[in-house]
């Protein structure tokens, strides 16, 4: 056998040895358990947050124009024209309808009357004023003339204001600008100061009326934004009015806002409105996942030095995000953000971003001997060679 075969034999017996070496070892202990080291849970943490917290409430509101007027009569009578119809577009002061009021008449002989009596009156004293400068009328005589005729201007006054009262009375015409939604009577009614004429909305945007219980009502206030949705369209409103008072028929607060750009909403028809009901500025918060309850009462995990912390808190205002932390934990603790079974005062644990580093380390580590492993390999095959 010569040298070089010698050579060859060696190195073939060196690679058999060596993949000998990685196989037996695996198929002596195939019967026998691994045994697996415990690893402790791997969580996120995060630190609290102060923000804004905001809830929102959705409810129904009903479509209005946003300035309404409800035409009622100063006096009572028979309606005798009427110059309006449903849906008409009117100006301010235009005649809606006259009503004979079966009072103006009376106003008007009354003020000729007085009228008539102011002038007698003053004709008469006219004449004694030339006696009395000649000094054939005693003071207090022409005096007494002078209360007469100033008392009948008075009467005179009070009768042309009762007439012109009257005659306004008779003649209803529009307060204001904008279209007739309504209109409830026509020739010979009767009608009264009660009596509801017409209904007209005043010529610009929508507005929206809602009620809200007192839970809600505490957290609106005139000037606030609302969301307005009709048919998938969400249109902005204002809140104009909040009342103090609770509405007798609904047992509620009556709300209203402006919508500016709802001229396509039909009056009367009904919209779902969005407003924020509760709202907690510049609060401490945390993940609203990151607290748990244990009998009732509210908690949270924190982490320090490789162990977790089982922490009180006191929970305010929480929306479907995050929750305020009134107390319980600081601004600089780290909150765990995730949940395992795992979990409990004093568990060690591993953080998120550990865990990443060590496995890069790890993948570094096995990339380097893997390398290294290959090179070995080469040269050995070249010295067999």
């Amino acid at each position: 056998m010569t040298k070089k075969n010698i050579i060859k034999i060696a190195g073939s017996v060196i690679v058999i040895a060596a993949v000998a070496g990685l196989i037996l070892p695996r198929i002596l202990g195939g019967g026998k358990e691994e045994i697996v080291a415990e690893v402790p849970p791997v969580v996120t943490v995060v630190k609290p947050e102060n923000r804004t917290i905001e809830v929102s409430s959705e409810l129904i509101g009903t479509v209005e124009p946003d300035s309404i007027v409800y035409v009622t009569p100063l006096g009572s009578g028979e309606v005798t024209s009427v110059n309006v119809q449903t849906g008409d577009m009117v100006t301010a002061g235009q005649l809606i309808c006259v009503i004979d009021t079966k009072q103006v008449e009376s106003s008007r002989i009354a003020a000729e009357t007085a009228r008539i009596s102011y002038e007698d009156a003053k004709k008469n004293l006219d004449r004694y004023t030339v006696l009395y400068q000649a000094g054939d009328v005693a003071e207090a005589d022409y005096q007494s003339l002078v209360d007469k005729v100033q008392l009948a201007k008075l009467q005179y006054d009070n009768a042309k204001i009762a007439y012109n009262i009257q005659l306004e009375s008779s003649q209803v015409t529009a307060p204001i600008a904008g279209r007739v939604e309504s209109l409830n009577i026509k020739v010979h009614d009767m009608v009264s100061p009660q009596t509801n004429l017409c209904v007209i909305s005043g010529e610009g945007g929508k507005a929206v009326t809602f009620y809200v219980p007192e839970r809600i009502v505490n957290g609106l206030k005139t000037g606030d934004s609302i969301r307005v949705e009709k048919n998938g369209t969400e249109r902005a409103a204002t809140i104009t009015e909040v009342s103090t008072m609770i509405d007798q028929t609904s047992g509620l607060f009556k709300v209203k806002a402006s919508v500016p750009d709802g001229n396509t909403l039909a009056t009367g028809t009904s919209v779902k409105l969005y407003v924020i009901s509760q709202r907690a500025d510049n609060v401490m918060s945390v993940p609203v996942d990151s607290v748990y309850y244990e009998g009732g009462n509210p908690f949270v995990y924190t982490y320090a030095d490789g162990k977790l912390k089982k922490n009180a808190v006191t929970v305010g205002l929480s929306d479907d995000n995050f929750a305020e932390i009134k107390e319980g934990i600081g601004a600089g603790d780290q909150v765990v953000a995730t949940w395992t079974s795992e979990l409990y005062d004093g568990s060690v644990v591993t953080l998120a971003d550990e865990t990443k580093d060590e496995k890069q380390a790890a993948d570094k580590t096995a990339s380097d001997a893997t390398a290294e492993t290959e090179g070995t390999t080469a040269e050995t095959s070249g010295s067999v060679q």
